[in-house]
């Protein structure tokens, strides 16, 4: 069973809020409980295998991941009448999976910058031999794991989210809560399309970063109304890949708006 944390009202509509590659469920607390606050919605994040506090497992796809969040559905028989599933890069191409493979078991999805479409994940390869420069043996505070990241990644934003999954052990020594070696090596698949034989019918919020290109011009036109042509796509401007993080009152109120109609 995926960690998750559950919050506010267990009668009001749930929402299921899935994380992107290298996060946690606790990127999305602030905005979770202002969901649970603000807008009275039941929110419940997940850890996504191989990430935050979920169990490690040697295979890492995106029919594991959706079949994972299903389970977690059944298990906490969230009624799927008012269920909206929300997911985030990675975690938008899960939540996408999971409505066009199940599309009976949610109400309707909202997708944060990411299209079904292939993404090359190139981009990534830095990220990876930052964390693999890091030396958990030898490493003695989270300075020096920063200084080991900074010879690969220059961004310090970056860097802050990413040492976010360092934590030491009883024992005082450190480690990483994703797992790293099924991660780097299951890339491209992480990379790949989301595909159905069948649409998903059912409303669905595209919520893109204006300053991303994770969501393109074209996909708009093709990749997305393709497999879910109820679909619109929001642009919010001046915001990167993690609008979430740059744009919170703006996401905010998006997902409010759209988790409550017809509530």
């Amino acid at each position: 069973m995926l960690h998750y944390l559950d919050q506010g009202d267990p009668a009001a509509a749930p929402l299921v809020i899935l994380h992107g590659l290298f996060g946690t469920l606790d990127n999305w607390q602030t905005l979770a409980r202002r969901w649970t606050e603000e807008a009275g919605l039941r929110v419940i994040s997940a850890d996504l295998r191989n990430h935050g506090r979920s169990f490690h497992a040697p295979e890492h796809s995106y029919a594991l991941m959706a079949d994972d969040v299903l389970a977690l559905l059944d298990h906490l028989a969230l009624p799927p009448a008012r269920l909206t599933v929300l997911g985030h890069s990675m975690g938008g191409k899960v939540a996408m999976r999971l409505a066009l493979a199940y599309p009976q078991r949610l109400a309707q999805l909202v997708v944060v910058d990411i299209a079904p479409r292939f993404s090359d994940m190139a981009h990534q390869d830095e990220i990876v031999a930052g964390l693999q420069a890091v030396d958990l043996v030898t490493l003695q505070n989270r300075q020096q794991a920063e200084a080991a990241l900074a010879r690969h990644i220059s961004q310090p934003g970056v860097r802050q989210f990413l040492l976010k999954n360092l934590y030491r052990r009883e024992d005082n020594s450190f480690a990483w809560r994703i797992n790293l070696p099924v991660l780097a090596a299951e890339l491209p698949a992480i990379g790949e399309a989301i595909s159905a034989a069948q649409p998903f019918l059912k409303p669905t919020l595209f919520i893109r970063g204006g300053l991303s290109d994770y969501i393109t011009a074209d996909d708009k036109l093709h990749s997305i109304p393709a497999l879910f042509p109820n679909s619109q796509v929001v642009t919010v401007p001046d915001a990167g890949h993690w609008v979430h993080a740059e744009k919170p009152d703006e996401v905010f109120g998006l997902v409010k708006n759209f988790a409550l109609m017809g509530k």
